[in-house]
């Protein structure tokens, strides 16, 4: 063979070998599938019947117990117990200002802090101009399957990489109408905390950013004893502490909003945190029949976001949200929203009434559907400003 025929035939020989872990990749990408299942639609074929198994039986009005204050504290120390062993808080928060930016009506500062007795992160807060002390907002973040920035679609970020800046303009245009609800605030008068949930911006994985491994994640933290969408709500809490201790912060005036899961975390925190004086929820409301449905196509989306293990054998997610009673809170939601069947919106809401009623607080509870798709524009933010304003 000479050296012409040679060449072709390993270069053949090359291409040849090299095709064959391509062609098996594609194979691998295939789904496998049996004639015989029992699951469809990331939801197990019998979910009517486990559906009909949830009594409730720890939800206002089902529950043995009939004073209100003693309800509270039982369903209260049930979700806390459900939610298993909080992070250890930290010996002292250590706050420390790293950067600072003058902005219209307030000044924002970038901030290292211990949030709990593990973690050390950075945080945006947000001080208006003139003299507090005044009311303030914790900004939770939403989830959107966007975990490469967090605070930061709350509040314009600054002190960091372009590629952040131009990531969290183009979130803010597409959620929220390219206003930041945070700098909105701050605008008008309120000091605004903003810090990431475990697994978003600067609390991610060194290998970076995949959605898919959230909830691996989440199942190794349950190996632990822990819960991850627990600490997310633990340090929600903590958070609101720190705020307190603040000298602008008006502690006798401090709210939190969100849209989304931020939503989820702001009725969370509601329900879990006697220094939250008022909390708008905008886009996250539902009840477990309505959201988990082969028939009608819908599941929850967000996994173990928002996943709290047995708690669903005691209470839903508008008895939760009930434990908030009775202090001021705003849920919105949208007919355009496919996340969350108006429906299952409206029976949710109708619970939490019957829960403000029972207490003469009817007038507290500020239940809104509006004609939008899940997002908080610049509207909705208004719609929240106003309520703030009413409550803090």
């Amino acid at each position: 063979m000479n050296n012409k025929a040679y060449i072709l035939a390993m270069a053949f020989s090359v291409l040849a070998t090299s095709a064959i872990p391509m062609m098996a990749q594609k194979k691998k990408t295939k789904l496998q599938k049996r004639e015989n299942y029992e699951f469809t639609f990331d939801l197990p074929r019998y979910v009517e019947q486990l559906k009909q198994e949830l009594t409730y039986p720890m939800a206002w009005g089902n529950s043995p117990v009939k004073n209100f204050g003693k309800w509270k504290k039982t369903a209260r120390a049930k979700v806390l117990e459900c939610m298993m062993t909080p992070p250890m808080k930290a010996k002292n928060f250590d706050m420390k200002v790293i950067a600072e930016e003058k902005r219209d009506g307030y000044t924002a500062r970038k901030i290292e802090l211990n949030i709990n007795a593990y973690s050390r992160i950075t945080a945006y807060l947000l001080i208006p101009d003139g003299k507090g002390p005044f009311p303030a907002v914790n900004a939770l973040h939403d989830h959107g399957g966007h975990l490469y920035i967090g605070k930061e679609k709350m509040i314009r970020p600054f002190d960091v990489d372009t590629a952040v800046v131009n990531d969290a303009d183009r979130w803010a245009a597409q959620l929220y109408e390219g206003q930041y609800v945070g700098d909105y605030l701050a605008r008008n008068g309120y000091v605004v905390f903003s810090a990431d949930a475990p697994m978003w911006g600067e609390r991610g994985r060194e290998e970076g950013v995949d959605r898919s491994k959230y909830d691996i994640i989440a199942g190794n933290m349950m190996m632990l004893g822990r819960d991850l969408s627990a600490f997310m709500t633990y340090d929600d809490i903590y958070a609101t502490e720190f705020m307190a201790t603040l000298p602008e912060v008006d502690k006798k005036r401090i709210g939190c909003m969100g849209c989304s899961m931020g939503a989820y975390r702001a009725w969370m925190l509601s329900a879990l945190s006697d220094k939250i004086k008022a909390g708008a929820s905008v886009c996250w409301m539902v009840t477990t029949d309505v959201q988990m449905s082969v028939k009608d196509k819908k599941r929850e989306y967000g996994g173990f976001a928002n996943c709290i293990p047995a708690l669903r054998q005691y209470l839903d997610y508008p008895h939760i949200a009930s434990l908030a009673c009775p202090k001021p809170m705003l849920f919105i939601n949208g007919t355009k929203d496919h996340l969350f069947p108006i429906d299952g919106v409206q029976k949710a809401f109708g619970i939490m009434h019957d829960t403000w009623k029972s207490q003469n607080a009817d007038d507290n509870l500020n239940t809104e559907i509006w004609e939008v798709p899940h997002s908080c524009g610049k509207e909705l933010q208004e719609r929240v400003l106003k309520f703030l304003n009413t409550h803090l």
